[in-house]
């Protein structure tokens, strides 16, 4: 696995918001790729390791919770985990998986750059 500096794995299940925090990203100079699922995620991961991992939480196939799952009983070393979810119970979400942090959505531009800074050096501030 080789790790990808500035690198940030988005996972979400609606093209639109990959596309959109894609194109927000990209426009900062972070490298971007992005998985329908928690299973093309881990697969994803199998070739490179990003700065850090945008997770969905309610997808088909894997959700946030079954990646998270497997995610922790993969070996060292692992990316930070941001939850990026629009239920009402964000952080209790995150926290229930050990995330890093947590990005409600509809989430602000500003919002979802302050978070990923600590993760990342590819968003300027």
């Amino acid at each position: 696995m080789t790790r990808v500096e500035g690198c940030v794995l988005v996972v979400d299940d609606d093209e639109g918001i990959r596309e959109v925090v894609q194109s927000l990203l990209e426009d900062e100079g972070c490298a971007v790729r992005t998985a329908t699922d928690g299973r093309a995620a881990l697969a994803a991961l199998e070739e490179f390791l990003p700065d850090v991992i945008l997770l969905d939480m309610r997808m088909p196939v894997m959700d946030g919770w079954q990646f998270a799952a497997a995610y922790r009983e993969r070996p060292e070393p692992k990316a930070p985990v941001v939850v990026m979810t629009a239920a009402q119970n964000a952080s209790a979400w995150a926290k229930e998986i050990q995330a890093d942090a947590f990005v409600p959505k509809p989430f602000e531009v500003d919002a979802l750059f302050r978070i990923l800074r600590r993760f990342t050096t590819c968003i300027q501030p």
